[in-house]
């Protein structure tokens, strides 16, 4: 029997009949529970999103909606009609597609291939067309206003913005019924593209199911939401009527924390630098100046391709810099690898940017990939053994708040939370004086961002030194001692204390301020 919040999904207007409808789906992988009686509807021509912590079996939901795995019990319902899809493919011939957050291109093919696969456009004799190929790609690309993206390009040349937006188009292309889109603006720094798009779906009475942990962007393109924790429906809530700390509370079980904490930068002014950066150029930038000091958390707000990816690649050691000058605790430093960053000095340590293809091995343990710097200092007796590495990784792990019963799964099985958590006390393990973290709770949940925070300050309070980029402007504002607003490559404008605010930031990285700084 369908419970009180099924009932009113059913009445959500005679404008929007019911587009998908799951009952009581449930899902286990041996002794795991990963989905237990979860629920939900979507009503055609609307956005609904689907809210959760990471582990909440927001992924498996999807993976039954897109036919990647069988539920061990429940019914699906879509347009009216029985709808048990065994693979991607039979899902995308009913309309059902999905735009996943760790992205399905095929690296070493071009758009237009990707946009296509599988059914590419063939010659006479059968064989594929590519120049048909190409002008379909292009003719798609256009339709989303993409036409800047060549669609012989390679998709591993893009940069991950691009590579997004072309997941994006995919899935839209063929979703008739259901366009499910999973994190879609984790690598996406404004909304106004995909907002634009989703809303010419709707327009066509397509049902959209929005998967984020962003609030902000979700109240604004949803009208509904339903609510996942430990595999369970909690709730099907008019965002309308629920406050973010109703939400909060639903998704984690708890009230969230949002106490800021005071900013460090007005007591560090008299310490010496640890890092000094002086006249960086190169891979975007022009002519970065800046200083960043013991205890110190400094953030980068940027719009997407404001040369923040070549700063901390430079930093890093994983680029060279056409220009410029770089000294850690007053010593000159070339930064040539990651491995020299990380032994200059008091050590540079890394967070890279994707956590699937940049950070994790995914076949490995979590305490592997959390040792893996240290490895030798892991080892006992000079071997090095599982239960050496669960020890040596034990103290960064609880850093993170990361359950020490994880770290002995393959990390690839873990959801893109307990990746992530394992991926910063890779960096905490190193020993490292300065952390630089690129988008360090991209694509995770509340809870887990509370834990990453946590662990950065409990870092700055310990005397290291903090770089880290967020595509999440509030983030900035509530983890920044001091702020770099990047336009054009350049620094455009610093902020300091109280003066990181949102909307001095959104005018900032937009180009447009008061004064500078």
């Amino acid at each position: 029997m369908l419970g009180a919040r099924h009932d009113a999904a059913r009445a959500v207007g005679e404008a929007h009949s019911v587009a998908l409808l799951a009952e009581g789906l449930r899902k286990a992988y041996g002794a795991t529970v990963a989905l237990e009686h979860a629920d939900i509807s979507l009503a055609a021509g609307k956005v609904h999103a689907l809210l959760g912590e990471n582990g909440a079996g927001k992924s498996t939901l999807v993976r039954i909606l897109t036919g990647a795995v069988r539920p061990d019990a429940g019914t699906l319902e879509l347009n009216g009609s029985y709808y048990a899809p065994q693979t991607l493919i039979e899902a995308r011939s009913y309309g059902v597609a999905t735009a996943f957050q760790e992205l399905s291109l095929v690296p070493n093919l071009t758009v237009a291939q990707n946009l296509l696969l599988p059914d590419m456009p063939r010659g006479p004799l059968g064989l594929v067309s590519f120049r048909r190929v190409l002008e379909m790609g292009s003719d798609i690309l256009a339709r989303h206003g993409l036409q800047r993206i060549d669609p012989a390009t390679q998709v591993a040349l893009l940069p991950l913005a691009e590579r997004q937006r072309i997941e994006i188009v995919r899935a839209m292309e063929n979703a008739s019924s259901l366009l499910i889109l999973d994190e879609p603006t984790a690598a996406l720094a404004e909304t106004d593209w995909l907002f634009d798009r989703i809303r010419m779906m709707t327009a066509r009475n397509v049902a959209v199911l929005y998967i984020s942990h962003r609030l902000a962007e979700v109240r604004e393109i949803c009208s509904d939401a339903t609510v996942l924790r430990n595999g369970r429906s909690i709730a099907s809530v008019g965002l309308a009527e629920a406050s973010d700390d109703d939400i909060f509370e639903m998704m984690v079980g708890r009230r969230v924390d949002h106490t800021a904490r005071n900013r460090a930068a007005s007591r560090l002014s008299d310490a010496a630098p640890r890092l000094s950066v002086k006249g960086l150029s190169g891979h975007g930038l022009k002519d970065i100046s800046f200083e960043l000091r013991p205890g110190e958390v400094l953030g980068i707000a940027a719009l997407e391709g404001q040369g923040q990816r070549g700063l901390f690649r430079m930093l890093a050691g994983l680029t060279v810099p056409e220009r410029g000058a770089v000294q850690i605790d007053g010593l000159p430093t070339t930064l040539s690898s990651p491995r020299q960053a990380l032994r200059a000095a008091s050590g540079i340590a890394y967070l890279p940017e994707e956590r699937k293809t940049e950070g994790i091995l995914a076949g490995l343990t979590a305490a592997t990939n959390v040792v893996l710097p240290v490895l030798p200092g892991a080892a006992y007796a000079a071997m090095i053994t599982p239960q050496a590495e669960l020890r040596a990784a034990g103290p960064s792990a609880t850093k993170v708040d990361m359950s020490p019963r994880y770290l002995d799964f393959a990390i690839g099985d873990l959801s893109g939370g307990n990746q992530q958590k394992a991926l910063v006390a890779r960096t905490l393990a190193t020993g490292a004086k300065t952390l630089l973290l690129f988008d360090p709770t991209r694509g995770v949940d509340v809870g887990t961002k509370q834990s990453i925070y946590a662990a950065i300050r409990a870092f700055a309070e310990q005397g290291g030194s903090v770089i880290f980029y967020s595509s999440e402007l509030p983030e900035v504002v509530q983890l920044a001692d001091r702020c770099l607003a990047l336009y054009d490559g350049r620094v455009f404008q610093a902020f300091e204390g109280d003066a990181i605010a949102e909307q001095a930031l959104v005018a900032a990285i937009h180009g447009h301020a008061g004064g500078h700084h």
